[in-house]
């Protein structure tokens, strides 16, 4: 069923009780053409774009949990595209124009919301890093501003300008095209269109070993048996150096839990995005009220889904520095993801040292901006077995070859 007024109409006449399914609940296959392994953001992504784009429909998507339970349900919502090097720049630029229309193109309301996202400057040094950027940007045709302190109090009338903080608010790059996303109607929506051309997303099927014959993929193992495939693609977010130990390759990702907290719901007070790699917080409102809080990652590796307290504890106090209408709020609840980081803080992209086999990780915290443009950009490689040229960088021999895209400036807490 088209989602529609028409539609909302028809269901209204029943009390909304004969809305189909969003996506079917099928029993694997013996085999498939694509094996995706991973049903978050990136992985529907992927399999969406392959039938769309690539007309390849015979796909399975295998989710161990439940779709968006990892870090697709467990991230900020942050979208945007202002980073510094054109490689990233211009991946993370095709990742917002795609969502710039993907509640058309999906037939699902994935609740974007430009309201723009402000990066502070808090130094001389950081002016001067920050204005690097902006003018990077506007190189890249991605829009961008350098804001003066008066002028992001304008922009976000409630932040602190005082000159007697211990790190004074001194300007801000501005992306208005920038802003949010809901999380889950982001994954709803690939989940859905993908299975309306065909593919089939499996839940509660946890793959176990990746087989091989020889050099080349044959299919995965799984709880739910054995599934034979042409191509396999992993897309697990902070599992990934996990699934290519299971491939027999190694890779340079790293795994750390990142945390995130949200407020009890208020009135609207802040209709933008705040963020501020120096003092380790970003701040943006939700449509319930509730503001939503990052900072920067924990520094030990682990798989648990939570986080230390005392990053916690840093990122609210620099909440109140920067707003101290803020300071009475209560937290009601806070989480943690797991995120896979790359030494230079971007993705991976790539085929891998198995035939057949491709790999999609290394995202760090920038995975949720990044849904349309990766999945595209990896459906094309996994279709033509070749990258395309957005994706070309990102390969996995580029920490042979030492071509290195070191964007831990423009990511920083945020990325």
């Amino acid at each position: 069923m088209r989602y529609s007024i028409v539609s909302l109409a028809k269901n209204a006449m029943s009390f909304h009780q004969n809305w189909p399914r969003q996506w079917r609940s099928p029993s694997p296959k013996e085999s498939y053409d694509v094996v995706i392994i991973g049903g978050g953001g990136h992985g529907l992504a992927t399999a969406y774009y392959l039938a769309k784009e690539h007309g390849i429909t015979n796909v399975a998507v295998l989710e161990k949990g439940w779709l968006g339970g990892g870090n697709t349900g467990r991230n900020t919502t942050i979208i945007r595209s202002n980073y510094l090097w054109d490689e990233a720049s211009h991946l993370y630029e095709k990742s917002l124009q795609l969502y710039e229309g993907l509640s058309k193109d999906l037939n699902y309301n994935i609740m974007l919301s430009q309201r723009g996202v402000m990066n502070l400057a808090h130094s001389l040094q950081d002016v001067r890093d920050t204005k690097r950027r902006v003018n990077a940007n506007k190189l890249n045709g991605i829009d961008a501003e350098w804001l003066d302190p008066q002028e992001v109090k304008d922009f976000c009338p409630i932040i602190n300008i005082s000159t007697d903080l211990r790190y004074p608010v001194m300007g801000a790059s501005l992306q208005k095209r920038a802003g949010t996303g809901r999380h889950d109607a982001v994954a709803w929506g690939y989940a859905r269109a993908a299975d309306q051309r065909g593919v089939d997303i499996i839940q509660g099927c946890e793959v176990t070993a990746i087989n091989r014959d020889g050099g080349k993929v044959t299919g995965v193992e799984t709880t739910l048996g054995t599934i034979k495939a042409k191509k396999v693609a992993i897309c697990v977010a902070g599992h990934s150096s996990v699934l290519a130990d299971m491939a027999g390759f190694r890779t340079p990702i790293e795994s750390h839990p990142l945390q995130a907290l949200v407020s009890e719901p208020i009135k609207p007070v802040l209709d933008t995005v705040v963020m501020s790699n120096a003092v380790h917080v970003y701040v943006s409102q939700s449509d319930k009220g509730e503001l939503v809080l990052g900072a920067g990652i924990d520094a030990y590796h682990s798989y648990a889904q939570r986080g230390s307290f005392h990053v916690i504890e840093h990122q609210i106090g620099a909440l109140k520095e920067l707003f101290p209408i803020f300071s009475r709020l209560k937290m009601m609840r806070s989480w943690g993801g797991i995120v896979d980081t790359c030494p230079d803080a971007c993705p991976i992209i790539s085929k891998t040292p198995v035939d057949g086999l491709y790999i999609n990780g290394g995202w760090g915290t920038g995975g949720f901006k990044a849904i349309p443009g990766s999945g595209w950009t990896y459906a094309h490689t996994i279709a033509r077995d070749r990258p395309h040229e957005l994706n070309a960088p990102f390969d996995l021999n580029r920490f042979v070859t030492g071509y290195l895209i070191d964007e831990h400036g423009a990511a920083g807490v945020a990325h």
